[in-house]
């Protein structure tokens, strides 16, 4: 069994003249909640031939927009933390630590705000520290390690309350140790990552996450082995989502809190990665997403002397914008933008 489902690391050479141009994005489907593009988890290669491997360590800038949408609370939340500082010593050959998350409740807000304050808590105290061992299979454990624990002591918390709480919630979390990402996820939120063609300046998006509902045939099958079933496309008619955490009603129906587990290093032209609950993409295909955002931070006047500045207000106007049409558009749900602008 491999490490990761990993997507593809791309070549740390170009390819030679006379290559095959880059094809550009998939086609997308109208509706991104249901099924990711089918060439996403090879986007990394092929196409991407000519692009290079970063070697400076890259920086990060995160904008967030929350929408309550028609609902009458947000039960949304989201994390967005340098834990460096927090990680010392730091594991070996690592720098830098990052991490963005965005957790899309249901049933109450408690599950989602729970998850924000102690997922990435959870995983500094499971990552080995200093040298020894891989990293990679350091990260991916500590990750699920803290998958597990948070949900345990959510649930912990959620049975001992009158009446218990039924909150739940997906997660989509990026975890970017120096230039690489890993990206561990449950539910129907979703990662995105752009990433431009520096020849014929055209956007591929990247599909980094994995989306967990009962209709899925695995999914499936592991419900109704536990007992559970699945009624209009949902957990006993009632839950859209088969992995999450919290849900303590659901669990013994097969609904786990496992993620999925992905890496992905970035290259030189990669401009950003779109995190999103599925209310924006209820509205929203993951391409239309991607190319709303770029559209408005691409050709929007002349560079200023403090282009850097001008470009991250871009992206935090352009993230506003994107939450602001998927509520105009009539996404009823929540909606939650985290985009994470990758500076060179």
């Amino acid at each position: 069994m491999e490490l990761y489902d990993e997507l593809p690391e791309p070549p740390r050479v170009p390819v030679p003249a006379g290559s095959p141009p880059d094809s550009g994005p998939p086609n997308g489907k109208s509706s991104g909640k249901r099924r990711a593009e089918a060439s996403d988890l090879d986007g990394c290669e092929g196409a991407h031939q000519e692009k290079k491997v970063c070697k400076g360590i890259l920086s990060f800038k995160a904008h967030v927009a929350e929408r309550r949408g028609e609902r009458e609370e947000l039960q949304d939340a989201h994390a967005v933390c340098d834990l460096s500082q927090e990680c010392q010593p730091m594991p070996a050959n690592i720098s830098r630590l990052s991490y963005f998350a965005v957790f899309d409740g249901h049933g109450g807000s408690r599950a989602a705000r729970y998850a924000a304050h102690n997922l990435h808590q959870n995983f500094l105290k499971k990552l080995p520290r200093g040298d020894g061992g891989s990293v990679d299979k350091a990260i991916k454990k500590s990750l699920l390690d803290a998958f597990k624990q948070t949900d345990e002591e959510f649930l912990k918390q959620a049975a001992s309350q009158k009446p218990a709480w039924k909150d739940g919630t997906t997660a989509i979390c990026v975890l970017v140790a120096d230039n690489i990402l890993y990206i561990a996820n449950l539910g129907d939120s979703r990662a995105l990552l752009c990433r431009m063609n520096e020849e014929t300046h055209k956007p591929t998006v990247l599909s980094l996450s994995k989306e967990h509902n009962p209709t899925q045939y695995e999914e499936r099958m592991r419900i109704q082995r536990a007992g559970g079933n699945v009624r209009d496309g949902r957990v006993l008619g009632v839950l859209e989502v088969s992995r999450s955490l919290g849900d303590g009603q659901y669990k013994r129906c097969g609904v786990i809190s496992i993620p999925d587990v992905k890496r992905c290093p970035l290259t030189e032209g990669d401009k950003f990665v779109l995190l999103a609950c599925d209310g924006l993409f209820k509205a929203f295909s993951a391409e239309e997403a991607v190319n709303f955002i770029l559209s408005h931070v691409q050709d929007e006047g002349s560079p200023t002397e403090e282009g850097s500045l001008d470009m991250e207000a871009r992206y935090e106007s352009a993230c506003h914008r994107l939450a602001n049409e998927a509520v105009r558009r009539g996404a009823a749900d929540n909606v939650t933008v985290l985009v994470v602008q990758i500076l060179g």
